[in-house]
């Protein structure tokens, strides 16, 4: 089955590629789409839907589409959906991490919960399919490590003692909130749980 990645993003499509195997995932470049949707919904999973419809609406090609973002509960919270363009325009993931540390300076270590939410959409002649994952941490101190990206260098997993940035992509795929959120997906694709 060919699917449509509603996304520009070569690390979301590299880990659409990493875990669902046997599925044809191609690029929006690829499918000759040249899309940029308007991320107008008030949750992860309007966000997804508008991203997947449009570009099935363009190609008649069942499509892909993932929200994620990260919820940090001391900032009630934020940045949510806003994830990707925390702090305005002009912000890298470098930029956006520096902000949500210095907005996180005087929280105590016991307030730092978070969790980075991933809701995938897939829109197809069949009908939708939605799966949402979540993975639960902490907002570290400073970045660590070179792996992932976005937050991933500040996000705190207990499970293994270190940030998302500081595991391989393997041990990532296993408990993250896309890894889960596509397991999910997947089963419900295998299955035909169409809504």
């Amino acid at each position: 089955m060919k699917i449509i990645a509603a996304t520009k993003n070569k690390n979301k499509l590299r880990e659409f590629g990493e875990i669902l195997k046997g599925f044809d995932i191609i690029s929006q470049e690829e499918a000759g789409v040249d899309i940029d949707v308007e991320e107008t919904g008030t949750t992860f999973e309007e966000n997804s839907y508008l991203k997947a419809k449009a570009i099935f609406d363009a190609t008649g090609i069942c499509a892909i589409a993932d929200d994620s973002g990260l919820c940090v509960d001391a900032l009630g919270g934020e940045p949510g959906i806003y994830s990707a363009r925390y702090g305005g325009e002009g912000l890298d993931d470098k930029g956006r991490t520096a902000l949500l540390l210095e907005n996180m300076q005087d929280v105590p270590d016991d307030k730092r919960s978070a969790r980075f939410v991933c809701v995938i959409t897939l829109v197809s002649s069949e009908g939708i399919i939605t799966a949402r994952g979540e993975c639960e941490g902490k907002i570290d101190y400073s970045p660590k490590g070179e792996n992932g990206f976005g937050y991933d260098p500040v996000f705190f997993v207990e499970q293994f003692g270190k940030t998302m940035a500081e595991v391989s992509p393997e041990e990532k795929n296993a408990i993250s909130h896309r890894g889960k959120a596509l397991e999910i997906f997947a089963e419900k694709l295998n299955k035909k749980e169409y809504n």
